[in-house]
């Protein structure tokens, strides 16, 4: 059992920190020393830096008791694992020439800016991360952060060079790991060529080119710990990056009193408490509702969405019939057509492995050689894919293996699977996934009215035929972005018990499918990726560096901006329609598209080139946070102190509704309620405002004033007045509107569950 025991450090020497940190360390081991045996426990941390605590495994219930009741052991938290929430984009969003002319060209945007990535590692040799040279011929100028102390710890295949003008540092946190038994370890720049299996696939760059990164790992093949990211978090916020980037995230929601209360939740508080602005990933449990995995208002939580590039790959039959699937796969030789054949007509008749293994085409040892070669073999996509006892990697292993001419794997009828798992990846062997019952049923047809057998059912000819083409170029449609299925969805919950919250979950959404990440060669994942050094990947993994990435551009334009005013511009800016179709937003859901909601995509997809320039943004800060804190349901002022040191004003907030957020959710509307918000102008001019309202069903809402102006860095108070008109029972979504006359849109989203007019 790992534990945490923490509370708030009271006070700081930043003339000698250093020593400061190690009398901290040494009170928490003669604590330790006074109350357990050696035997019972072994010391995994010390927090030193935001929080004043310790990480512990201990091996006796009896030694927790006796923690638990020592004086001045604030709170006591149970070390839950974490888990991963796994090129064309700057384009897409407009990057090139919206936003990197402002901010000097490619090579300087993000420049000054240190983000600090926690996650899996990286791997230092990788060409998205060569230092740059100094005068800005290479793909990417860094100009180092004054403020960034961090350092490079050396490690296997990451010697003391590896750290550049790129990568600023590189740290690894796996004590908790360590201590469970579990653990086993084994810039993007601008332009960087992106080649798998010896082919080009275009050129990929980073958001930000010109930012630093800092690489904290947390998380290995198994996924971590919490007490190891807490770890990462503190040593990040101390060496002074300017925006955290998590890719992770709790396997569920936290026990306790809330999951704001959580102990990661604080640490993230206390990191934006020292201006760092937290991004992470909102999870990968879609299209469920409240699959969520980021809960709290300080934190950046990014859905995913599709983009327009497209990578279709088509068979072609001998009878003229073509149909379309996936997989980016090389053609198969010289255009011709080669002989189709079931992998089951091409195995031994006595081999020792099951039908189903035989049909998934995983192993070569049913195989006859002198039977498969120069054929393209007929696989089925079984349940074992579905359990992941099989993958699509060991089909293209066999395949290759055994001499065939390529392969296709259809779907099994018997599975209501509506994607196969894993079809957009890259083979270095001709091959189609048909992610389509209709096509995979007319294939099986055509092959079965073309193969001769003899009275036993044996295959003896076989006269079927087919191509398969090149699979490896990308397309671009025009095809509107869409929510990915896999994203996780709000509403956002106050606690284990699902109860939801007044607070807008996810905050904001970027391109996440089929994103050509950095890949290192040697990586545990996917054995058909491993020694590649790209991977087309997709989760709302892959979307959070890319909010990370625009938040650099817009700190670098604004240093001065808190975490919540870079978060504002971001989501008041984000954009609702299609740029290609003017149309709403639309999510996928279970075997359909449906108007996408704030629950989807937060404010909607972001779009950096207004976000640099938002014209009002809404403040926050901790004090604000620490209000909202103690307005939760369920939360006495108590747990609020426990966790964060302070305890809750004589005058609170009556309502979560009221923190100033660039949205307004209310999880249980009851007659009426008053949402003040506090707007500021940063656009350097003053402006008027014109405030338009669309209502979400149920609710009307009058605002205070309808028209304002607001001159050049004032701040201004607007008063919205919900009123039910109808119950629900269930959310209903409108927006709110500040239409500026210096070209500023300004959308705040509402989200209303009306439980009752008080009218009946």
């Amino acid at each position: 059992m790992q534990l945490k025991f923490a509370r708030q450090k009271a006070k700081r020497n930043f003339e000698d920190i250093d020593i400061y940190k190690e009398r901290m360390r040494r009170q928490h081991d003669m604590l330790l020393g006074s109350l357990l045996e050696k035997s019972v426990y072994t010391k995994v941390y010390s927090y030193t830096h935001m929080i004043n605590g310790f990480a512990i495994h201990l091996t006796s219930d009896e030694a927790l008791d006796m923690l638990k009741n020592v004086e001045g052991v604030r709170a006591i938290y149970e070390d839950v694992k974490m888990k991963k929430l796994t090129t064309h984009t700057p384009d897409f969003l407009g990057l090139p020439a919206g936003v990197w002319p402002k901010l000097g060209g490619p090579t300087t945007s993000g420049a000054g800016v240190v983000i600090g990535m926690i996650d899996t590692g990286i791997n230092p040799f990788h060409p998205s991360f060569l230092a740059q040279a100094s005068n800005g011929a290479g793909r990417g100028t860094i100009v180092k952060s004054g403020k960034f102390k961090g350092k490079c710890v050396t490690g296997d295949r990451f010697p003391e060079t590896a750290c550049n003008s790129k990568i600023v540092g590189a740290q690894y946190f796996a004590r908790a790991a360590t201590a469970a038994g579990e653990f086993n370890a084994s810039p993007g720049n601008h332009q960087v060529p992106v080649i798998v299996n010896h082919f080009n696939y275009g050129y990929a760059s980073g958001m930000a080119p010109g930012a630093g990164i800092a690489v904290y790992k947390a998380m290995y093949s198994f996924g971590g710990f919490m007490s190891d990211v807490v770890a990462a978090v503190d040593q990040a916020v101390e060496d002074g990056v300017d925006i955290l980037s998590l890719s992770v995230g709790p396997a569920s929601v936290p026990t306790g009193p809330s999951a704001f209360l959580n102990v990661l939740e604080m640490q993230l508080l206390f990191a934006t408490r020292a201006g760092v602005l937290v991004v992470q990933a909102a999870g990968n449990g879609g299209p469920s509702s409240t699959s969520i995995l980021s809960f709290s208002p300080w934190i950046t939580s990014v859905a995913a969405s599709t983009t327009d590039r497209r990578y279709n790959n088509s068979i072609v039959l001998g009878n003229g019939q073509s149909f379309s699937g996936s997989g980016l796969s090389p053609p198969t030789l010289s255009e011709v057509h080669f002989p189709l054949a079931a992998a089951s007509d091409v195995c031994k008749g006595n081999t020792s492995s099951a039908l189903l293994t035989v049909e998934s085409c995983q192993e070569t040892e049913p195989f006859i050689r002198t039977l498969v070669q120069g054929k393209i073999v007929i696989c089925t996509y079984t349940f074992d894919f579905e359990s992941e006892a099989a993958s699509i990697a060991s089909v293209a292993d066999t395949i290759q293996k055994v001499g065939a001419a390529g392969f296709v794997l259809t779907m099994d009828p018997d599975i209501s699977s509506e994607k196969i798992k894993g079809a957009t990846m890259t083979l270095s062997v001709p091959g189609l996934i048909l992610n389509s019952m209709e096509a995979s049923t007319a294939l099986r047809e055509y092959y079965n009215s073309n193969t001769l057998r003899s009275r036993s059912g044996r295959a003896i000819s076989f006269r079927a035929t087919a191509k398969i083409l090149d699979g490896r170029q990308a397309s671009y449609n025009s095809q509107d972005p869409v929510v990915a299925s896999y994203s996780s969805r709000g509403p956002d919950v106050n606690n284990a018990l699902l109860d939801t919250a007044d607070v807008l979950k996810p905050n904001i959404m970027a391109p996440g499918s089929s994103i050509w990440a950095s890949w290192s060669p040697n990586s545990e994942g996917d054995q058909y990726i491993k020694g590649q050094n790209f991977a087309l990947l997709s989760g709302t993994s892959m979307a959070t560096p890319h909010i990370a990435g625009i938040a650099a551009l817009i700190k670098q334009k604004h240093p001065g901006w808190s975490p919540a005013a870079i978060t504002s511009a971001m989501m008041t800016t984000a954009d609702v329609t299609n740029g290609y179709s003017s149309t709403p937003l639309l999510a996928q859901q279970t075997n359909q598209l449906t108007p996408a909601t704030p629950f989807d995509f937060g404010s909607g997809l972001v779009n950096p080139s207004r976000a640099i320039d938002p014209g009002l943004i809404f403040k926050a800060s901790f004090k604000h946070y620490v209000l909202f804190l103690c307005s939760v349901p369920g939360v006495d002022e108590m747990s609020v102190r426990r966790a964060v040191g302070v305890g809750c004003p004589s005058k609170k907030k009556a309502w979560c509704s009221d923190l100033n957020t660039p949205s307004v959710t209310i999880s249980n509307l009851v007659g009426s309620r008053n949402v003040i918000r506090r707007v500021t102008n940063v656009a350097g001019v003053d402006e008027t405002y014109q405030v338009i309202v669309q209502e979400p069903l149920g609710v009307s809402v009058s605002v205070r004033p309808r028209v304002f102006n607001i001159i050049a860095k004032a701040s201004k108070h607007i008063t919205f007045v919900l009123n039910a008109t109808q119950t629900t029972n269930t959310y209903s979504f409108g927006e709110i509107v500040f239409q500026g006359n210096q070209n500023h849109t300004v959308r705040v989203p509402l989200a209303v569950f009306v439980s009752s007019t008080l009218h009946s």
